[in-house]
């Protein structure tokens, strides 16, 4: 995760870091676990993968229709948030499929709360009605990341293959706001929506979204198939990178943060800017990074599970090669803490086994070597490179 706002607004950051080193996860700002050094991990649930869209780039392959067969009862549901506060994991990110579409997700969220644990809502946003986002608040959600892949809606409902899918999602930002839930805009940016970056930003700034997160494309479940069609190219890449630097500079920093996920080499490129420029703020833009500890935070400080309860390092490494185990087999808390594990050891050491040109590069030990499911998928070694970096 590549925290833009935080970098380049970095002074009052970098001193909150420092102060919250070493605190309960619970007693850490959602916006500052990237940096506290933890090893419970922030997980990713996809609670269900049942899904009212059927979008092409989804890194799962949810959508209408999907029996709901074998996902996790809401008994084992409970125990695994009660391992979860057991494990001190700081917070769950809510997502699916779609997770609105499973009906005890307040109850989930709510024992969240019970037990400490901070909660978020990845979703596509076209089941929030007023009386939904009254209940996101309710039940203790603190944000909801709702998914918005264009400006217009021409561009929006032909990535998530549904007419009027755009008008629903933009007021889903409406109705979140009335109820005083904090919202963010994800995007996954490709070649068929790389020319709307900006006005997306702008669109966004009206809807009130405190966050901006731009996905990049992973080669995993229905996207695996659209991955070489969709995905940029290096100047592509540089170009949107340049499109959020200087938009991060011009949006006051309490208004909207900006932030890129799933390549950890754009920090690379924000440093290189910070250094053009000459900013005041690029020692503590380093020490931030630096804190990350190699860039990709997979099998260690983030995990997943998915509805079935097997666990992964991440959301986008949900293949056999990468599978972890499973909770009903073992708890999350035993599994995580198995550093013996080979798929949790090969991820956590990561930039021992990183080979080809990103040993020579100094900017290594920033980003560790990028993303290892691209690299895997890529070439069938988990020690490459990773194939997107735009660096030649």
């Amino acid at each position: 995760m590549n925290r833009i706002t935080q970098c380049i607004h970095g002074k009052g950051t970098v001193s909150e870091v420092m102060k919250h080193r070493g605190k309960p996860g619970q007693e850490v700002p959602s916006r500052l676990l990237a940096f506290a050094g933890m090893r419970r991990p922030v997980v990713f649930w996809n609670i269900t993968n049942r899904c009212n869209l059927a979008c092409e780039h989804c890194y799962s392959r949810s959508g209408p229709g999907i029996s709901d067969e074998g996902e996790l009862t809401t008994a084992e549901a409970l125990d695994l948030i009660d391992d979860l506060a057991r494990t001190g994991v700081p917070l769950i990110i809510l997502s699916g499929g779609e997770p609105l579409a499973r009906s005890d997700i307040w109850t989930l969220a709510e024992h969240a709360r019970e037990r400490g644990i901070k909660t978020a809502l990845s979703t596509n946003g076209t089941l929030i009605t007023a009386e939904v986002a009254t209940k996101i608040r309710d039940s203790g959600i603190e944000y909801a990341g709702i998914s918005l892949d264009g400006a217009s809606a021409e561009t929006h409902d032909r990535f998530r293959n549904s007419p009027g899918a755009f008008e629903q999602a933009v007021a889903a930002f409406s109705r979140c706001r009335e109820a005083g839930i904090r919202t963010g805009v994800r995007v996954t940016l490709t070649k068929d929506n790389y020319g709307e970056l900006s006005p997306l930003i702008d669109l966004s700034l009206e809807l009130g979204a405190s966050r901006f997160c731009l996905y990049w494309m992973v080669p995993c479940g229905r996207g695996a198939g659209s991955y070489f069609r969709l995905q940029l190219t290096c100047s592509e890449v540089e170009g949107a990178l340049g499109t959020l630097f200087r938009k991060a500079q011009e949006v006051d920093p309490s208004r909207m943060e900006f932030l890129t996920v799933d390549a950890p080499q754009d920090c690379i490129h924000l440093i290189r800017a910070m250094e053009r420029e000459g900013s005041p703020d690029l020692a503590d833009a380093r020490a931030l990074i630096m804190s990350m500890k190699g860039g990709c935070s997979a099998g260690d400080r983030v995990a997943n599970i998915d509805p079935w309860g097997n666990v992964y390092p991440c959301q986008f490494a949900r293949s056999p090669e990468f599978h972890a185990g499973n909770i009903r087999e073992r708890p999350f808390s035993v599994l995580w803490a198995d550093d013996s594990h080979p798929v949790l050891r090969q991820f956590r050491e990561k930039t021992t086994h990183i080979s080809g040109r990103c040993r020579e590069c100094g900017y290594f030990s920033l980003c560790g070597g990028g993303c290892r499911v691209r690299a895997y998928a890529g070439t069938g070694d988990f020690s490459a490179p990773d194939p997107f970096c735009f660096l030649q």
